[in-house]
């Protein structure tokens, strides 16, 4: 995984706003656009993705943080699939499928999007979010924002698949939790076998600082 876009510094060259992009070179898979396609794009450039290259994009949820650079994307590349929650505005979606390759609209149910990747499917009510669930030999999940709870995600991504989830990426939403929360957060991740955390974008720096210190060098 390759973070493209992050409030935290992508690289010594890149430029860092509010909102999260990565991208997955394996699968030419974009996961999220960040909130700003310029931005995306000059990132893209110094750590070497090229736009052309990606031939699916998966959007976790519908705030702005993470669809903002979408259409800076697809107006260089057209030619792609686009995961994207069935939350996201009908008329959006509609303006999409006239403008990309494909759009699969992604429900309440876990679904095989292709290969051994996987979506929760939605979960949560007041922000609906899906995430993305890898299905290798280090089976990961890779959340937006996480809004749902990472521990209430890395449940349901082994359910998904049958298999404990090892690893665990991206926004974890524990900006705002004090360190109870956040320390029960990683002793139920620990508990349901979890060995590797990348906390990013809006986990804050008080919990990546407790994840660093319960992972160590995982």
């Amino acid at each position: 995984m390759k973070i493209l876009f992050d409030n935290y510094k992508v690289c010594d060259r890149c430029h860092s706003l509010w909102g999260f992009s990565a991208y997955f070179e394996e699968y030419k898979l974009l996961l999220d656009t960040g909130s700003n396609g310029r931005v995306l794009l000059q990132n893209m450039q110094k750590v070497g993705v090229d736009v052309q290259e990606i031939e699916y994009i998966f959007i976790t949820h519908s705030h702005w943080d993470h669809i903002g650079g979408l259409d800076s994307i697809i107006e260089l590349n057209p030619n792609v699939t686009l995961f994207v929650p069935a939350s996201l505005s009908k008329h959006l979606i509609n303006d999409l499928k006239t403008l990309v390759k494909s759009v699969i609209v992604c429900g309440k149910k876990p679904q095989n999007l292709f290969g051994d990747l996987y979506t929760t499917g939605l979960l949560g009510e007041e922000m609906p979010e899906q995430s993305l669930v890898i299905d290798t030999l280090t089976p990961t999940v890779v959340t937006g924002c996480g809004h749902f709870g990472i521990e209430n995600i890395t449940k349901v991504a082994r359910e998904v698949i049958q298999k404990d989830i090892l690893c665990v990426m991206g926004g974890f939403h524990l900006l705002r939790s004090d360190e109870e929360k956040i320390l029960n957060t990683i002793k139920v991740l620990k508990t349901m076998g979890v060995k590797y955390a990348k906390p990013t974008h809006c986990t804050g720096d008080e919990a990546i600082s407790l994840f660093a210190v319960n992972f160590t060098e995982n």
